[in-house]
């Protein structure tokens, strides 16, 4: 039963809702040209709505009942589609970490953005991210979601393209509003389902027991499964996680913001938002959890092979996210969520910190960095440091607790064989982590000949071509410290996480083997990153070098993007654009231009009565007349 809205949070989530797209108006037709004062419309826009989040939340933290208010969009008998607001634990979670990382981004860019001469149009692609994804995390109906959910995916092709000018920029936009539509189209196809066969998207009604009663079993796992397919779109789940690693291309903090807990965890917050629903169907939970766990071991591998600092975390990302849908598949909702929460202090941590290297030595090749000195810069090696150890899973920082969760519920599986992908998914985890920290923190001989090798390859900095940082160090470090601090606290906030969450909080008996299993195989992990890249006697070599074959295969990235260019070839401009081509210029054209010769055609025939000669003209018309009078006689 739903408690309705009182008039102050009602005004609340609509100015969370309107702020933003208005602020994105308005840089956009008015202050575009002026740095400063887009600047100031677009921190007031994110800095209200961050305050309007921790407001509701402190003031619903333990409520019971959802709290609803909709506006029919469109109501009969048969269909009900609401416009709206939803505020229950859920939603209200999911609104303060995108306020919160969406209002540290926008902070931290005020240093990295510094004298970008598209400046005012970067803050208003902003605050068009940030109402999209604000508003979907409060939508009351799955269709007002999915509208979010393009207007997500647009602002996303317009930021990480935004330095459009560079064509690598431009095609990464491309690849990922093109890719993701993929999953966009199953995702519609399945709203469509639900609407036609049980004909309310109101979130609380399609999480309800009725569903159940209303639709069959193959139905409900064709729609989840079909919904899902959204899910992989945006959270980069096998085998369309392609358009993710090349994301990279946009600024630094649009990385931090499409990484951590913004446009790809939009994915998994959608498998929480609706968990009731998808939780009906063991057939689509099962494919979830192997969809989920082939992406956790492949995206794992990849990032063991980059030089890349943004794309080893990009790839991180798509292995989390993997690890997220196992836990929510493996019949844990709160263990998910969790990790997505944790998730994002940790990752938006790990990007702002490499956007301050990468600003100030021009490159995004940690090699580089490290031969350049890197660890120099104080704060970020700090920050980057603890971050990088919640991300392997070490106590007692966040990631530490959140891994143990999903662990844990793989654990109760009957299938071990989804546990041991997870240990092994940690352990390589732990390795592809340390081994960009320890190349950073002990640069020696072997490290600097890879700097030089690389050094002649092609440059990838942040789009400036700054050597050397200039300006706002204070912005970028701030930002960096109250993450640290998140990454440092949120795993002792558990307990009252899941009570807010689910309403209770666990005990968390997790056996001391999986325990010791969990924590070696971090450790192991750690372990070899510092005999392969930081002992004294380390050949600064990956283990993976006495396998040439598999270290390309990974290199390659499992020759993913291959297939997906095969495949275009092959069947999506081989077969179907060919007949659908045909169809166009034979059918489509070929009928328009039959009416064209037709109509020409009679034209001319009936030309011929028009001679312009009056005894003629006179003669037909007698010729009518006689031949109506003559029918009008015999037909009587």
């Amino acid at each position: 039963m739903a408690v309705q809205f009182s008039d102050a949070t009602f005004q609340a989530c609509l100015l969370v809702s309107i702020l933003p797209i208005l602020c994105f108006a308005v840089i956009m037709i008015f202050t575009r040209e002026n740095p400063k004062l887009s600047l100031g419309i677009s921190l007031t826009g994110s800095t209200i709505p961050l305050v309007i989040a921790w407001w509701l939340l402190i003031k619903y933290w333990g409520i019971e009942k959802p709290l609803i208010y909709n506006l029919q969009w469109l109501y009969s008998d048969m269909v009900k589609i609401p416009f709206g607001f939803l505020l229950d634990p859920t939603s209200l979670l999911m609104l303060t970490i995108v306020a919160t990382i969406s209002w540290l981004v926008q902070v931290y860019s005020i240093g990295y953005m510094n004298g970008d001469p598209g400046f005012g149009r970067f803050y208003a692609f902003l605050s068009l991210f940030a109402f999209s994804m604000l508003t979907l995390s409060i939508s009351s109906g799955l269709l007002q979601l999915y509208i979010c959910w393009e207007m997500v995916g647009l602002a996303s092709y317009l930021l990480i393209g935004f330095w459009y000018e560079k064509f690598s920029a431009s095609e990464a936009g491309k690849k990922a509003f093109v890719v993701t539509r993929f999953g966009d189209v199953g995702f519609f196809m399945g709203l469509a389902f639900l609407t036609i066969y049980y004909g309310n998207l109101e979130i609380n009604q399609v999480n309800s027991a009725a569903v159940a009663q209303s639709m069959p079993g193959w139905l409900i796992t064709t729609a989840a499964l079909l919904i899902f397919c959204g899910i992989m779109g945006k959270s980069a789940q096998f085998p369309i996680h392609v358009w993710l690693p090349d994301a990279m291309e946009g600024p630094t903090p649009v990385s931090a913001l499409l990484h951590s807990a913004t446009m790809v965890a939009a994915g998994v917050y959608l498998m929480a938002r609706i968990y009731p629903f998808f939780s009906a169907s063991s057939e689509a939970m099962m494919v979830a959890l192997i969809i989920g766990t082939i992406t956790l071991l492949l995206s794992s591998t990849i990032g063991m092979v980059a030089s890349d600092i943004k794309q080893v975390w990009a790839y991180s990302t798509v292995s989390q996210l993997g690890f997220m849908v196992m836990g929510l598949a493996a019949g844990s909702y709160f263990a998910g969520y969790y990790h997505l929460t944790t998730h994002a202090s940790f990752k938006a941590l790990l990007f702002l910190c490499s956007g301050v290297f990468i600003h100030h030595f021009g490159t995004n090749d940690f090699f580089i960095m490290a031969a350049q000195g890197g660890k120099k810069l104080k704060i970020p090696m700090i920050t980057i440091t603890i971050a990088a150890l919640s991300l392997a899973g070490i106590f007692p920082l966040a990631g530490f607790f959140s891994k143990e969760g999903i662990l844990g519920a793989l654990a109760h599986l009957d299938n071990k064989v989804f546990l041991f992908a997870g240990l092994f998914g940690a352990f390589l985890t732990a390795y592809y982590t340390f081994r960009v920290i320890f190349v950073m923190l002990f640069p020696r001989e072997p490290i600097f000949k890879i700097a030089e090798a690389h050094g002649h390859a092609e440059e990838h900095g942040h789009g400036h071509g700054h050597a050397e940082a200039h300006g706002g160090d204070w912005a970028m470090n701030i930002p960096l410290l109250i993450l640290a601090c998140f990454t440092l606290t949120l795993g002792f906030m558990q307990g009252h996480l899941e009570k807010f969450l689910t309403g209770h909080a666990g005990h968390h008996e997790i056996s001391i083997p999986l325990l010791v299993s969990a924590v070696s195989a971090a450790l192991l992990g750690i372990g070899l990153a510092w005999r392969d890249w930081g002992a004294k006697k380390a050949k600064c070599v990956g283990f993976l070098s006495y396998v040439p074959v598999l270290e390309n295969f990974f290199i390659q990235k499992w020759y993913m993007d291959h297939f997906w260019r095969w495949f275009l070839n092959a069947f999506i401009y081989g077969t179907f654009s060919k007949w659908f081509t045909y169809n166009d210029r034979r059918v489509v054209d070929g009928g328009v231009d039959a009416v064209a010769f037709s109509t020409v055609g009679s034209g001319r025939y009936l030309s011929r009565f028009q001679t312009a000669l009056l005894q003629l003209n006179l003669l037909f018309m007698v010729l009518v007349v006689a031949g109506v009078g003559l029918y009008l006689v015999t037909g009587r």
